[in-house]
């Protein structure tokens, strides 16, 4: 069966996330504390322990999730799972999709996404910046409230997570009035999400450009295994367009609707989501019903998708 792995990005994380996991397997706990030793935090205790404001600032949830993603990975692999036939990641979840396909070294990444994280804090002044997801519109009507709101500043639609469900982000007051012109176009719901970064729209630039620099002291080896990245949904085995989709994926929307009908449309058999939660799983069932997914999540459901492949 082929099978494709996505890691989850930022909003899957949780206090005392992979409890069960870590509990079962001791390489868990030793994934979050190898990625602590390479930034000189104790990621593991706070994951743990907190606070939770703590867990929810971006500098500290991206090298969080890194963590996490591979430490579900590892225990895939330590049990003997196969590899699968692509890899990709939601946002954040790309880095822990090219540190599995054998990419990115897994301390380079933590340390290349800590640095993204602080780098997309600074493009924006605190309170600036807003996400909103807008549910129970098509995408072109979500586009066209951005449209509508543009004279209140930057607001794009930035994620296509499923049919009737996309984030938008850019400055506060434009986000708020897309807001209220989707509502107007008959949104089922749209609301403020608790983020500061407004992540990829345009306002990431700056960022995006520290982050190109940052990359170049980085080695990127051609993966192992496909990785289907945000940008442009595609596969690339160049190094120099990895990191360049890398760079862009920062200022571009992450096309998961695309990203889900690309494995249908190549065959594949399952999707499992690699991390914390089951946020991917559920947006993927949206996309395409037709398509198992499953998350490896607790050690019962990793002794599930073991025996789907005996």
């Amino acid at each position: 069966m082929k099978t494709a792995f996505v890691f989850p990005g930022q909003g899957s994380q949780s206090l005392g996330m992979q409890a069960e996991l870590a509990e079962a397997f001791p390489i868990v706990r030793q994934t979050y504390e190898e990625a602590g030793e390479a930034l000189g935090r104790d990621l593991w205790s706070l994951s743990r322990e907190g606070p939770e404001e703590q867990l929810g600032l971006t500098v500290n949830t991206q090298p969080l999730m890194l963590a996490a993603g591979m430490a579900a990975w590892r225990v895939w692999r330590e049990r003997g799972g196969a590899a699968p036939a692509w890899v990709a990641g939601h946002s954040l979840g790309e880095y822990a999709a090219l540190v599995a396909a054998g990419a990115l070294a897994f301390t380079d990444a933590v340390r290349l996404v800590a640095e993204r994280a602080r780098f997309m804090q600074e493009a924006v002044a605190e309170e600036a910046g807003a996400m909103a997801a807008v549910l129970g519109l098509d995408d072109d009507a979500v586009r066209a409230a951005c449209e509508q709101a543009a004279p209140a500043g930057v607001v794009e639609a930035v994620n296509y997570n499923a049919p009737g469900q996309v984030v938008i982000a850019g400055e506060k007051p434009a986000v708020e009035r897309a807001i209220e012109a989707a509502k107007e176009s008959g949104a089922r719901r749209a609301m403020l999400l608790p983020v500061s970064v407004p992540s990829h729209c345009r306002l990431m630039r700056p960022a995006a450009d520290r982050l190109r620099a940052a990359l170049q002291d980085v080695s990127i080896d051609p993966p192992g295994i496909p990785v289907v990245n945000n940008a442009d949904v595609a596969v690339e085995s160049d190094p120099a367009a990895i990191a360049d989709a890398l760079v862009r994926q920062l200022y571009s929307p992450v096309r998961w609707v695309e990203t889900v009908q690309r494995f249908v449309a190549e065959g594949a058999g399952r999707v499992v989501e690699c991390g914390p939660g089951k946020v991917l799983a559920g947006l993927g069932r949206r996309i395409d019903r037709s398509l198992p997914h499953a998350a490896l999540d607790t050690p019962a459901a990793l002794d599930a998708l073991l025996q789907e492949e005996e």
